[in-house]
């Protein structure tokens, strides 16, 4: 793949083909959610040490939030494939339920 941008469906597409030559086969999808709750909490864990009060471990000093972002996205669209979700369609129709359902909630509320 080069160093350009991608849509999500070439994503989308470039997960599924290495999941189908170089990773074999797709693991299960109670796998597959297993490892995307493992993901996220190794991205909490940067999180908390660099934008939280906790301090770094001499293991999380090389650890490269970017690269756990990836990592929790990666795991996802294999999600995603294996159940025939489009994510592109999917998060157009998300951002249209925002647009309606949030189109004031957030201007009204005072906390903000």
């Amino acid at each position: 793949m080069k160093k350009e941008d991608i849509t999500i469906k070439e994503a989308q597409e470039a997960v599924d083909h290495w999941i189908k030559t170089i990773g074999v086969r797709y693991f299960n999808e109670l796998t597959n959610m297993t490892i995307l709750m493992e993901e996220v909490g190794e991205l909490a864990r940067i999180m908390a040490r660099k934008y939280g009060e906790q301090s770094f471990k001499e293991s999380d000093k090389g650890s490269d939030l970017g690269d756990e972002m990836a990592d929790v996205l990666w795991v996802l669209i294999c999600l995603a494939n294996q159940t025939g979700i489009d994510l592109t369609d999917a998060l157009k129709k998300n951002f249209e339920k925002k647009n309606v359902r949030d189109i004031d909630r957030h201007k009204n509320n005072d906390k903000l």
